[in-house]
């Protein structure tokens, strides 16, 4: 069936638009894409012209960067050529001056050269010189020894030995006029500020003068108690001896029984119990027993009693209890008669003061005086000294070096190493050597003053010797043709220091030698 004309012509219209239309759409898109073509050739020119510019800048920085290096180093290296420079300028200097030295010391040298040769050549002039004297000399000498030996008939060995001899006595005389005067130059000024020293603690420390004795009496209220005292048949008496250990004495004494042993403790509980069966009136053995061992109780107490009464005398704390309780067990013993703790207190006193006049520790001395003689307390229960024993509880209850030094050292058992020991030393001489502080038996005194002639008489020169005021001093009678002036002050110093070496003794000993010349005439 044929189609409408209309419908063929708006087909035609249709496909002219759409042709049309796609020829202005294709020419719009070319003209587009130039736009964008021209548009990315601009960008891309001026993309390439920055780049050419930075390029261009960058070069002119590089070549900028290369010069300044290239101008820094060529400074670096002009200042090190100048330095080189003054170094190598300085260096010939230096070298110039150490050679212009060099020069001066080689002529220096040469002209000591020169004048050591001249010297030389008057020396090999003046040694033949000086020989051929020698030999002069000798040829003279010998004429003159011989001369010498045919006036004095005299060999010279002899002539030597008499020439020697008299030297020797010249020497020995200058000696010891020399000694004499260094010693008493020594002695006087050491005596002088150990008096002073020693006076000044003896005048501030008031001590008794006691000597203990081995008895001790109880007063009774009637005689007729002497009668219960000794019991039936003596049984009262026995068991109180026998309890106690001690001897008691019933004689014709009124009112007064003597309690007799050497052990004070042991008097000491039997006083009390003796007291107290007294003014009890009980008295038959088993009171006896209970009475003993309740004042052996009383006295055991009193131990630390009295040895806190003494630490605080003394001023002296944090000592050990044991320790305490031994110091007051001191007070039950004697050494020569003498109260061991009463002298242990002294010794503390008179360490102290000394201590304090020489700036040394006034707590240390007192210390170390007061323990001094603590193994006293147990030598009877122990064995060996009480030097021994009292080092053993010193080491035992951690007492200080310097007071364990001062119980070692106090006998000169052993060497002193603490001022503290020496001043302690001194101290028990002194509290022991006071008049009537310890007793001495006849027979150890008339010892003594035998003992102290014969280390007198032991002296080449002695004629005879004499102890007097009770060996205070000696004098010594020598031969004045043996011994000379010089002699006599030498043999004194040396009399001395041997009593000194060999004997112990209380105090001091003066020591006099007498030399005397004497002439007797009979006028007939």
């Amino acid at each position: 069936m044929d189609l409408p004309i209309t419908w063929i012509i708006s087909i035609l219209v249709v496909m002219v638009m759409g042709f049309g239309i796609f020829i202005l759409g294709w020419v719009t898109a070319n003209k587009v894409n130039q736009s964008k073509m021209r548009s990315a050739e601009a960008y891309a020119k001026k993309i390439t012209e920055e780049a050419n510019r930075e390029a261009e800048t960058s070069r002119k920085a590089s070549i900028l960067d290369i010069k300044d290096e290239w101008y820094s180093e060529r400074t670096k290296f002009e200042k090190e050529t100048r330095e080189t420079r003054e170094e190598t300028k300085r260096l010939e200097k230096m070298i110039v001056d150490r050679e212009r030295k060099l020069d001066k010391k080689v002529d220096i040298l040469n002209t000591k050269e020169r004048n050591i040769l001249m010297k030389e050549r008057e020396i090999v002039s003046k040694e033949k010189t000086l020989r051929v004297k020698t030999e002069q000399l000798n040829r003279l000498i010998g004429d003159q020894n011989e001369k010498l030996e045919r006036i004095s008939g005299m060999t010279p060995m002899e002539a030597k030995e008499l020439l020697l001899s008299n030297l020797e006595k010249e020497a020995r005389i200058h000696a010891s006029k020399i000694s004499k005067d260094i010693r008493d130059l020594a002695i006087r000024e050491a005596d002088k500020e150990a008096k002073e020293i020693i006076v000044g603690s003896i005048q501030r420390c008031a001590a008794e003068h006691t000597v203990e004795t081995s008895v001790s009496v109880v007063p009774l209220p009637n005689d007729e108690m002497k009668g219960r005292i000794i019991g039936r048949e003596g049984r009262n008496i026995r068991s109180f001896e026998l309890a106690t250990g001690v001897d008691v004495i019933v004689d014709d004494t009124p009112e007064a029984v003597i309690l007799c042993g050497f052990d004070r403790i042991r008097r000491e509980i039997a006083r009390r119990a003796l007291e107290k069966l007294v003014t009890d009136g009980r008295i038959h053995p088993a009171r006896i027993e209970e009475l003993v061992d309740k004042a052996r109780k009383e006295v055991e107490a009193s131990f630390i009693e009295l040895g806190e009464n003494t630490t605080m005398e003394c001023n002296i704390y944090n000592l050990h209890p044991k320790l305490i309780e031994y110091l007051g067990r001191l007070n039950y013993r004697t050494s020569y008669g003498q109260n061991v703790l009463q002298h242990s207190k002294e010794v503390s006193i008179f360490a102290g003061l000394i201590a304090t006049e020489l700036d040394l520790d006034i707590n240390m001395a007192r210390r170390a005086g007061l323990l001094h003689d603590i193994g006293k307390a147990l030598d009877h229960d122990m064995e060996g000294t009480h030097t021994g024993i009292g080092l053993m509880l010193a080491k035992k209850y951690n007492e200080n070096d310097i007071v364990q030094d001062t119980i070692a050292s106090l006998h000169e058992e052993k060497d002193a190493n603490y001022l503290v020991s020496a001043i302690v030393q001194a101290a028990d001489t002194i509290s022991c050597a006071r008049p009537g502080a310890r007793r001495e038996d006849l027979e150890s005194y008339v010892k003594r003053l035998e003992r102290l002639e014969e280390l007198a008489d032991s002296f080449d020169g002695v004629v005879k010797t004499y102890a007097i005021q009770a060996g205070r001093e000696i004098r010594v009678m020598v031969n004045t043709d043996l011994v000379d002036d010089a002699r006599a002050d030498q043999l004194s110093y040396d009399i001395a220091a041997k009593v000194e070496e060999e004997l112990d003794y209380p105090g001091q000993i003066k020591v006099t030698v007498i030399r005397e010349m004497r002439s007797v005439q009979y006028a007939r």
